[in-house]
C-alpha cells in the first residue's frame, strides 16, 4: 500500500503518543519508510527506544544535533519525505503551526517542508473548544494542512467530548488518501447537512432540530478516503470539516440550487434536516402582535432534493438518504426509501428520550435492498466511518469494471 512511500511522523506530547507506537507498526507493515521526530514533551509519553524499535529508523529529537545539522540536517529531514504527518498534533503544536514559529526541531521541520502536511490532534476536549484553539486549526485548514479527527469520547482526564485521537488505522486512511492511494481516490461525492432556516419575518425562521454533526462527520470520514467532498450545510452549529468544498446555505431553496450545480457526482448522501415547509411569502417586516389574534401564517412545501436528485438526469451511482423517525422506524424508511427512490436510507430514531437529535451518538439502521441492518449505538463519527467504508465498497475502484 505504502511501498515506497516515506513519512516523517512528527510525535508531539500528550497521553495520545502511545498510539503513535501503533501508527508506525501499521505503517510500517504496509510497507511504508517512518522517519520518527520525537518531541521533548513526547519522550515525556514514549521512550525514543520504544519509538527507533518499530520505526527501524533513528529517532530525532533535537534541532542542534551538530553532526547533521553540518549537511542541514533539519532542511533534508523535511524535503526528504514524501508525507509530514503530525500525531498527536497538540494545541502547542497547532499554535506554532498557525503562528509560524520555528524554536524546535518539529516546529523548524515544518516550516522548512515543501510536502503535505496532515495532523491528528488530540487534547483535553476545552482546549479543542477554545476560541485561540479554534482560529488555529480554521487558519491551518486555510494554509492547506490537513486533518483526520479528532475523535469524541472519553479522555484520561475523565471529562468526554471531542478531542481524542483519531484510531492508528484511521490515520493510516487519511494518509493513503493524503499520497492518492484512498479507496474513493477520483471520486466526487456530495453530502448535504445541518438544518435548513426558512424564514418567517426578519427575524423568525422554521427549522428542524440539527446540530450538524453527522453530516460533518461524514464529510470527514469519505475524504479520509480519498474522495473530493463538495459539503453543502446549512447554519450548523458544528464548524464543516477540514479538507471539502464548503458550499454554505441558509434555506432549502439555497441547498437545492447548490446541490443541482454540484452534480454531476459519483455518490450523494443527503444527511441535512431540511425544513419541510417554508412561508409562501416571508414578511419583509416583523410580525407584530396585535388584538386580532394569531397571524395567518400560510405555509407551502419547500423542494424534494433527495427525491429530485434520485429521479433526475444528473442521477449518481449511489444515492443514500436519511430518516429521522421517532416511531415505527424501520417501517417508515423503507416506506421512505421506496418513496424518494434512492438506494440507502440510514434510519434512525429522534424520539426525545434517546438523545440522540443534538447529541454525541446516533443509532441507525442501514436499508437497503437487501432488507434492514441494524448498527450498535456509536458515536457520529464512528457512524461515518462505517458508512464511508460501505460507500467505498460500493462504488469501487475508479476504472474498475
Amino acid at each position: 500500500m505504502f511501498a515506497g512511500k516515506r513519512i516523517l511522523l512528527i510525535i508531539g506530547g500528550g497521553i495520545a503518543a502511545y498510539k503513535a507506537l501503533d501508527l508506525i507498526r501499521r505503517l510500517t507493515e504496509r510497507g511504508a519508510a517512518v522517519t520518527p521526530v520525537l518531541t521533548r514533551a513526547g519522550a515525556e509519553f514514549v521512550t525514543p527506544l520504544s519509538v527507533a524499535a518499530l520505526a527501524g529508523e533513528k529517532v530525532f529529537t533535537e534541532l542542534f544535533d551538530l553532526t547533521a545539522e553540518a549537511e542541514m540536517g533539519h532542511i533534508e529531514l523535511s524535503r526528504s519525505a514524501d508525507l509530514v504527518v503530525v500525531a498527536p498534533a497538540t494545541a502547542d503544536l497547532m499554535a506554532k503551526m498557525a503562528t509560524g514559529q520555528a524554536d524546535d526541531l518539529a516546529s523548524t521541520l515544518l516550516m522548512a517542508t515543501d510536502k503535505r502536511v496532515l495532523i491528528a490532534p488530540a487534547m483535553n476536549v476545552r482546549m479543542w473548544q477554545h476560541p485561540a484553539c479554534r482560529r488555529n486549526a480554521a487558519t491551518l485548514a486555510a494554509d492547506g494542512i490537513l486533518q483526520v479527527g479528532p475523535n469524541e469520547g472519553g479522555m484520561a482526564c475523565g471529562e468526554y467530548g471531542p478531542g481524542r485521537l483519531a484510531e492508528p488505522l484511521e490515520i493510516v486512511d487519511a494518509i493513503a488518501a493524503a499520497l492518492g492511494n484512498g479507496p474513493l481516490r477520483g471520486r466526487r461525492i456530495v453530502v448535504t447537512s445541518g438544518p435548513t432556516h426558512e424564514p418567517i419575518d426578519p427575524v423568525r425562521y422554521i427549522a428542524n432540530r440539527s446540530s450538524g454533526a453527522q453530516g460533518a462527520a461524514i464529510g470527514a470520514a469519505l475524504a479520509a478516503l480519498g474522495a473530493e467532498v463538495i459539503f453543502v450545510t446549512g447554519p450548523a452549529e458544528v464548524p464543516p470539516p477540514a479538507g471539502v468544498e464548503v458550499v454554505a446555505v441558509d434555506t432549502a431553496a439555497e441547498m437545492r440550487a447548490a446541490v443541482h450545480e454540484a452534480l454531476p457526482a459519483d455518490a450523494a448522501i443527503f444527511a441535512a434536516a431540511v425544513a419541510d415547509w417554508r412561508m409562501k411569502t416571508a414578511r419583509a417586516e416583523k410580525i407584530k402582535k396585535t388584538p386580532d389574534g394569531l397571524p395567518d401564517l400560510a405555509l407551502e412545501e419547500n423542494p424534494d432534493i433527495l427525491a429530485e436528485v434520485a429521479a433526475g438526469p444528473d442521477r449518481p451511482g449511489l444515492v443514500v438518504g436519511f430518516a429521522a423517525e421517532t416511531e415505527n422506524v424501520v417501517e417508515n424508511a423503507t416506506a421512505k426509501r421506496a418513496r424518494k427512490g434512492c438506494d440507502w436510507i440510514l434510519a434512525n430514531d429522534v424520539s426525545p428520550a434517546t438523545g440522540i437529535m443534538g447529541g454525541r451518538d446516533n443509532a441507525v439502521t442501514l436499508i437497503t435492498d437487501e432488507g434492514a441492518e441494524a448498527w450498535e449505538r456509536m458515536g457520529k463519527d464512528a457512524v461515518a466511518r462505517r458508512l464511508a467504508e460501505r460507500v467505498a465498497r460500493a462504488l469501487g475502484p475508479v476504472g474498475a469494471a
